[in-house]
């Protein structure tokens, strides 16, 4: 380890975790262990290639510090420096194992190493504090653009904006916070509600529709039909638990995207590839917060129950799940 330097971990390393990791490394403060998978091979052979709109367009054979395959278990490895930061950056599927908990749990050092989720959806931080009381767990936010175009190579064509938001638990599991805390935590929570205003209904509907953005927007009534409601929606359940965002985002939501290109969301992304979702964090969750509160939310219901369906298609083809009745099952 590097004298003065923060061990950061970090867990998912696609387009976002390798500008993270590329982010951490040349601000000189940080010695970046980056986990690889399908990317490996390739990044261990000639590093990442990087067009950066921020950083550089001609970045060739960059690499962390370190990289593995896996994640590492601290003490069947006998390793005995423990990471400051573990950063997690993939996808969100808490209904698919191993969980997220069960994925860092080698690699953390209870009262020590602070987790860092940069990923999608409400309620993500719930799991982890139950599964470590004494960590430091903090939320971040990432609206960068950046994509693993192939394996090793990123494109980063938008600016790179974090919300980070803090919700520490302390030893025996009392909570702190506090202060620019608890501002920052509110800011973090409101900046979650809004960025589901977009992943809610535009990745939803385009997974079951298996269609992109443009031709949404040229059809109208699935603009009207679906993507709107689903909007208004999840701003209802928002304002109803404390984050008010404003009853004209959908008309700006709603053009974010150019009409020049046929953009697909990523979940459409995922259903077209037979990957697993990111449904319950991102239409599960908004779900059950709005249940909670008495606001009506039925079209994001009854795209839910369509998302659940097609997750089960996935599950089937993998092996992870058979047709089969259950004594209980009332209509066997």
């Amino acid at each position: 380890m590097t004298e003065g330097k923060a061990r950061v971990l970090i867990v998912g390393v696609g387009g976002v975790g390798a500008m993270a990791a590329y982010a951490l490394e040349i601000g000189g403060k940080a010695e970046v262990t980056a986990v690889l998978r399908s990317n490996y091979d390739a990044v261990a052979d000639k590093g990442f290639k990087i067009d950066s709109i921020e950083h550089g367009h001609d970045i060739k054979g960059w690499r962390p510090s370190y990289i593995r395959k896996t994640i590492p278990d601290l003490a069947q490895e006998e390793l005995q420096t423990p990471f400051d930061f573990v950063l997690v950056t993939t996808k969100n599927i808490p209904d698919v194992p191993p969980t997220v908990a069960d994925l860092i749990a080698p690699a953390v050092t209870p009262g020590h190493t602070a987790i860092v989720l940069s990923q999608n959806g409400l309620n993500i931080e719930k799991p982890l504090l139950a599964r470590f009381p004494d960590n430091a767990i903090l939320s971040s936010i990432s609206l960068i653009a950046a994509t693993e175009t192939a394996h090793g190579e990123i494109l980063h064509d938008d600016e790179d904006v974090q919300y980070i938001s803090p919700l520490r638990r302390g030893p025996g599991g009392a909570a702190v916070r506090g202060g620019r805390g608890r501002g920052a935590a509110v800011h973090g929570r409101r900046a979650r509600w809004r960025k589901l205003v977009y992943n809610a209904s535009f990745n939803t509907v385009a997974a079951v529709l298996r269609t992109d953005t443009a031709r949404m927007r040229a059809s109208v009534h699935v603009i009207d039909e679906l993507v709107k409601p689903i909007m208004r929606e999840i701003i209802a359940a928002a304002a109803a638990a404390g984050y008010p965002l404003g009853e004209d985002l959908p008309d700006k939501v709603v053009r974010v995207d150019p009409t020049d290109t046929a953009f697909k969301p990523s979940m459409c992304q995922d259903v077209e590839k037979g990957n697993f979702m990111e449904i319950e964090n991102i239409v599960g969750e908004p779900l059950r917060e709005g249940a909670a509160r008495g606001v009506p939310m039925p079209t994001l219901r009854t795209m839910y129950g369509l998302l659940r369906g097609l997750q089960l298609q996935i599950r089937e083809a993998r092996g992870m799940w058979e047709p089969t009745f259950a004594e209980d099952n009332p209509y066997k």
